[in-house]
């Protein structure tokens, strides 16, 4: 009984197994009876007549040379050249495919090898991550797996279409890619990060999306390596790897991606040089080369029309086991269309033409064939004769939405696989210390990039680095506790860990059980599995400048990640890992082109750059623009000085001088009115009592905000300290001692109570008189406003205007660039320097602040003494355009700072404390003639300026050193450079 239990088991399994392979045939019979045909052009009629023309032009020997395509490169000699002239010329090649070389010397060749040529040529290129795979000089798109991490397959269209347009710039028609293989096998050493991922469906609509983009833009997708090299552990392009999966599962999995391709017009396809048994049985046999796989399976029953590709036939997958010529003899009769890499295509054509009498294969299935290519080459417009032009080729390549698309893809790509507590993204910057540790690479873009998020100490350290190595490293981190690891060196060798060194990783896992650890993996996301238990963690799948700059963004919150992994590399990581962080708000770094700017208008901010040096407007500068929140243009012009004694960069930090007004000052003073701690209404004595018999305990707070309230506009408060050229004894010392503790300059220091002078001088100061008939002062622009609101702020507040701003913006902001009294904090030769001072400090100025009344104040005063780089600035800006918060924090409040912002008066085009475009048409006033009016900013009298425009979410920075090394230089003004280059910002905006 039991027997006969077994028996009806198997026969029900077997059936089970019949109707699962018959089910898979009837769900695609519908392709059976469709007939569709991928090579169709639109007008058909138009193509037939072509075909025919060029078919009936050909013996059918020449004919035979249509199925071929040869290796031919740019980087090689004459002696190249003539043979590949010689093949096309004798042997009547049907085409090309590219592999290194350079884009012009390309463009030649095929310009030359087009007019020898009979019948046009197809050009083709194995361009799986572009045509940087193969050629210098242009832009590489992300690997496949990078892509398979990326979750909206319109951006991997738009990388599809972008390189189809750059193949036809390069006159290429055929794009071998993209890779269809389900990689399965972790430890696959020639697919691997090659294919989208390890599921079906995702390599799928990856790879459908990858299609679409080539193939609507006139290029034919190549999906490969058909039947599926996704679960091997050899190299086909060595040995001929053999897969021991049944056909039901190739064909449940493997074949999967191939289906819905097909249902989507897929051209072409490349038969991978394969040992399937479970396919065909025969020794040694490569999938290329079985009857059943190319012309039953892929032809038959998946009905597939297209261009089937052999794989390269120099590889010894198939040239270990059969002659040049032989193979691919073979190959044509398992039904493949096109036989590339051929090692001998003459004796290849002879023995063609010897089955063919031997009756192996038919004339007319080879002359199917044949017709079959020309109506590929008509689909892709070699109908039409055309020379490709190499002018400014490179550039046409490598235009800005071809970086964009590279860059958009990397940042979606990216994933968070860890995320203990949701420490990231990176909150309240003021209660960290951080370093960064460069594992296997000094990363200095990588470091560069999170330097513009907080204050970083870096730290690089080989691979493998002993014992003693690692342990001085440890000890110089006991200062900090967040340190951000790059992981670099990553390696693509399964047999080799990809590079990761287990001693480098129990570093990591030591320092991580005292601090916290950010990780950043560079490379392959296999490589993670040796960091499954790391808390905080990152894949970037690559290691390029794009990666570099991106992971930096999502780890402070510049940027949401979005990366799905595609794979699974252990048990806690799996595929499925990460998904939606959101970002912070914080600045993020992309291209003029992201937002709506053109580039190439832009460019023309260097021409204005480039002229204002050489006639000496200034010896240097800095131009940022951010829109959107993004910083989309950061240049660095010119030297520290007329000597070019060393180049100015994005991280010099300038003199700011009255852009401390608002940036210090203001925004010290809105943070007490968003607070309801102040009221605009009141009189100033009531927040310095100091003022109350005074002429100036009057003034009511808005109109010395707005210039309003009859303050003189300087007081030249240094004149008193002097007498001539020389200094007075009793207020200036070249040594620091407790008497003398103001920094004036560099060796140079105040007496301890010059501020108090200072303050009583600006107190007893008259105020102008009022114009006849005026009940209420006129607008004059006034430096004491500004000393008047630091005693009101460090009243309110109880500590000095610095200390405020550092605790309250700065340092909460991450801003450690921007403060006073610099080079208490980072070295003087980050500084551009300013005027050489012949008349009060007697030396040039650097790191000290160039006004001379703020320097008597210690270089802490509330109308200058504010140092900072661009970026730093467009951080507060930015904060101002958010309504009062960035990153995370509120700190001021919205309707302050429209209040604050806002035109205050007739009398003049200001607010409280802030700048304003003129009001009157045609006029910019400090800003540009283009800039709103609801615009905002502020210039500073050492050649700098900051904007922000709240209607287009647009900041501008210009910091220049105008005043070196005489502030009497004034072509920055008299030029308008400042106002010129905002209006190219606003000119660049439109379509």
């Amino acid at each position: 009984m039991r027997g006969k239990v077994w028996v009806i088991l198997f026969a029900l399994l077997v059936i089970f197994q019949s109707d699962a392979v018959l089910g898979w045939e009837k769900s695609h019979g519908d392709r059976v009876r469709e007939d569709r045909d991928p090579l169709a052009a639109k007008n058909q009629r138009q193509q037939l007549s072509w075909v025919d023309s060029v078919f009936q032009s050909m013996t059918f020997e020449e004919r035979l040379g249509q199925l071929f395509m040869v290796a031919a490169y740019s980087n090689k000699d004459e002696r190249h050249k003539q043979e590949i002239t010689k093949l096309i010329r004798e042997q009547q090649l049907g085409g090309l495919i590219f592999f290194q070389g350079g884009p012009v010397r390309q463009a030649n060749l095929t310009n030359y090898y087009q007019s020898i040529s009979k019948v046009p040529l197809f050009v083709a290129m194995d361009a799986e991550w572009g045509i940087s795979m193969r050629l210098d000089s242009v832009l590489s798109f992300p690997k496949a797996m990078t892509l398979g991490a990326v979750s909206d397959e319109k951006l991997i269209y738009s990388m599809g279409a972008e390189m189809a347009r750059q193949f036809k710039l390069l006159g290429m028609h055929i794009n071998f890619a993209p890779v269809v293989d389900v990689n399965s096998n972790p430890n696959n050493p020639v697919i691997g990060y090659r294919a989208f991922g390890e599921e079906k469906r995702l390599v799928a609509k990856k790879s459908l999306a990858y299609m679409k983009g080539l193939q609507e833009n006139g290029v034919i997708a190549n999906a490969k390596h058909f039947p599926g090299h996704g679960d091997t552990e050899s190299d086909s392009h060595y040995t001929l790897p053999v897969i021991r999966h049944s056909e039901n599962r190739i064909k449940d999995i493997d074949l999967y991606p191939y289906r819905q391709l097909i249902d989507n017009d897929l051209m072409s396809v490349m038969v991978a040089h394969l040992h399937i048994p479970s396919l065909d049985s025969e020794r040694n046999k490569a999938t290329t080369l079985s009857k059943y796989v190319v012309t039953d399976l892929l032809k038959t029953q998946m009905n597939f029309n297209g261009l089937v590709f052999t794989d390269a036939l120099n590889m010894k997958g198939v040239a270990s086991f059969h002659k040049p010529g032989e193979v691919d003899l073979l190959a044509l009769l398992a039904g493949n269309d096109i036989l590339l890499y051929s090692q001998d295509v003459s004796k290849a054509k002879t023995l063609i033409l010897q089955a063919v009498e031997e009756g192996k294969i038919s004339q007319e299935e080879i002359d199917e064939r044949v017709r079959k290519v020309l109506k590929a080459k008509y689909w892709a417009g070699l109908n039409k004769t055309s020379v490709i032009d190499t002018n400014t080729l490179v550039d046409k390549l490598n235009q800005p939405m071809t970086e964009l698309i590279a860059e958009n893809l990397h940042a979606e790509a990216i994933t968070v696989t860890s995320n203990k507590g949701n420490f990231l993204p990176i909150k309240n910057l003021d209660l960290h210390s951080f370093a960064s540790i460069s594992l296997g690479e000094d990363a200095l873009l990588f470091q560069k990039q999170l330097d513009k998020y907080a204050s970083f100490e870096h730290f690089h350290i080989k691979k493998g680095a002993d014992a003693a190595n690692q342990q001085a490293l440890e000890k110089k981190l006991d200062n900090f506790n967040t340190v951000v690891v790059g992981i670099f060196g990553v390696t693509n060798s399964p047999s080799r860990e990809f590079g990761i060194q287990p001693s480098d990783m129990a570093f990591i896992r030591k320092l991580s059980q005292r601090k916290n650890v950010v990780t950043v993996l560079f490379g392959n996301a296999y490589a993670a599995k040796q960091m499954q238990d790391f808390h905080h963690h990152l894949i970037a799948f690559e290691n390029n400048e794009f990666t570099q700059k991106l992971a930096p963004e999502i780890i402070f919150g510049g940027r949401s990640a979005y990366g799905i992994l595609p794979i699974s590399v252990s048990n806690e990581i799996r595929m499925g890992s990460g998904g939606f962080m959101k970002g912070l708000d914080r600045l993020s770094y992309s291209k003029p082109e992201s937002v709506g700017l053109n580039s190439a208008k832009l460019r023309e901010i260097d021409q204005v750059m480039e002229l204002s040096i050489s006639k000496k407007a200034f010896p240097g500068g800095v131009v940022l623009v951010a829109k959107n929140g993004q910083v989309v243009f950061e240049k660095a012009y010119g030297h520290y000085d007329y000597q070019k004694s060393r180049p100015v960069s994005t991280e010099t930090v300038y003199d700011l001088a009255s852009i401390t007004k608002v940036l210090a000052t203001t925004q010290a003073v809105m943070f007490l009115a968003s607070r309801n701690m102040i009221d605009m209404d009141d009189p100033i004595s009531k927040y310095v009592p100091s003022l109350k018999n005074t002429n100036k305990g009057g003034l009511i707070l808005k109109d010395i905000l707005a210039h309003e309230a009859g303050l003189v506009a300087y007081i030249p408060h240094q004149a008193k300290t002097v007498d001539g050229k020389t200094w007075k004894n009793e207020y200036y010392s070249e040594q620091p001692t407790p008497q003398y503790s103001l920094p004036v300059s560099n060796n140079m220091f105040g007496i301890t109570t010059l501020r108090d002078s200072l303050w009583v001088w600006t107190v007893k100061s008259n105020l102008r008189k009022l114009d006849p008939g005026r009940r209420k002062y006129s607008y004059v622009y006034s430096d004491l406003t500004m000393y008047l609101l630091q005693a009101l702020v460090e009243n309110v507040t109880n500590q000095p205007l610095d200390d405020f701003l550092t605790q309250n913006f700065y340092d909460p902001l991450g801003l450690h660039t921007l403060t006073f009294n610099p080079t208490q904090k980072y070295p003087q030769d980050w500084i551009a320097p300013t005027e050489d001072d012949v008349a009060f400090r007697k030396r040039l100025i650097q790191g000290y602040v160039h006004d001379p009344g703020a320097a008597m104040y210690g270089g802490v005063a509330g109308h200058a003494g504010l140092f900072g780089k661009a970026n730093d600035l467009a951080v507060m800006m930015q904060l101002m355009l958010n309504g009062g918060t960035y990153g995370g924090l509120t700190l001021l409040d919205e309707h302050t700072i429209k209040e604050f912002t806002k035109r205050q008066s007739n009398q003049s085009r200001r607010g409280w404390g802030w700048d304003k475009p003129d009001p009157e048409k045609g006029k910019g006033g400090s800003a540009g003639v283009l800039a709103p009016k609801s615009s905002f900013g502020h210039t500073g009298f050492t050649g700098t300026c900051v904007w922000a425009d709240p209607e287009n979410d647009l900041i501008y920075v210009f910091l220049s050193n105008r005043v070196h090394p005489d502030a009497n230089n004034n072509i920055l003004l008299k030029d308008g450079i400042r106002t010129e280059i905002h209006d190219i910002i606003y000119k660049s905006l439109k379509k």
